[in-house]
């Protein structure tokens, strides 16, 4: 494989191994998970130092409503890695059925 057919030096190749997918894909949940907390705590904290008081629920949707596209843009590659594992074990899944359907007609 060529240089030019590389595409890009610092990225992670994906395995396309089920455990390795299950990594990204607790980190880019976890994330996320976080960034709500943060970001609710911030209306929380933030109403306390102005002096209006928010409620717990009013400041967790509006994290959740927050978080959404901005964990799209911060996580973007978390979000990337999680993809392309799930690309990988997906060409692995096809290729193993590709593999038995040709056994199967008596082609290998």
């Amino acid at each position: 494989m060529s240089e030019a057919q590389d595409p890009a030096p610092d990225t992670p190749q994906p395995s396309g191994r089920p455990a390795t997918l299950a990594l990204a894909l607790f980190g880019y949940t976890v994330a996320r998970m976080l960034l709500v907390v943060v970001i609710a705590a911030v209306i929380l904290f933030g109403g306390k130092l102005v002096g209006v008081d928010v409620p717990f629920l009013v400041a967790a949707v509006f994290g959740v409503l927050i978080a959404l596209p901005l964990g799209m843009y911060l996580f973007k590659s978390l979000r990337l890695k999680v993809n392309s594992e799930i690309s990988a074990i997906e060409a692995d899944r096809r290729a193993r059925h590709d593999d038995l359907q040709s056994r199967l007609r008596g082609d290998k």
